[in-house]
């Protein structure tokens, strides 16, 4: 039987594995673009979360992304956000 959800409905998702491709664009454009300015420091962690799992982690520039992060927002948050980013990989393992 498949895991359920937290209202009881069937986890669609338990088991499958995904993998953000573009990791780096993809970070990029949610911190930065005009589209994107409604996202929050929780949505930016989830994408930062995906791309630490990703392949392509070790081609990621990091400092790159990182200044991004501080340049919309601050080091605070840059920091509040590499955390959720952390803690919500160590959660889905």
């Amino acid at each position: 039987m498949a895991p359920l959800n937290a209202d009881g409905t069937v986890n669609e998702l338990a088991g499958l594995h995904m993998e953000l491709v573009n990791c780096e664009a993809t970070l990029l454009h949610e911190i930065g673009t005009r589209e994107a300015k409604g996202l929050t420091r929780d949505s930016v962690a989830l994408t930062y979360a995906m791309a630490l799992r990703s392949s392509e982690r070790p081609s990621i520039d990091w400092g790159k992304v990182n200044r991004a992060i501080i340049a919309r927002w601050s080091p605070a948050a840059l920091n509040y956000i590499k955390e959720r980013a952390w803690r919500l990989n160590e959660e889905g393992r």
